[in-house]
């Protein structure tokens, strides 16, 4: 594969996943993310550890959307992840009915 041919590829796969995340954003309540991954979820819980030197953040998220285009299943039911960086967790508009 030429590397013309795989950044085609991987444009389409971005294109792709960019289209999934349009369709699928008003199925969440929250926009989460980290210094790895973005995420959708329905429940998002971040719990500070002081103790921890530097401090540390436990992030838990049920019912989630992985953005990630490497990623067969996008679709989580659950996702834990510890991090010392900075976690940005942002409640989405209500949907409109």
């Amino acid at each position: 594969m030429s590397e013309e041919e795989l950044e085609r590829y991987e444009s389409e796969i971005e294109l792709a996943l960019a289209q999934e995340y349009r369709a699928v954003l008003p199925m969440f309540k929250y926009a989460v993310e980290t210094e790895r991954r973005f995420y959708l979820a329905n429940e998002a819980k971040v719990t500070l550890h002081e103790e921890t030197n530097p401090a540390c953040l436990e992030v838990d998220l049920t019912d989630a959307w992985v953005w990630d285009m490497y990623r067969q299943a996008r679709f989580v039911p659950s996702v834990h992840v510890i991090t010392f960086r900075d976690v940005n967790v942002e409640r989405l508009p209500d949907k409109e009915i």
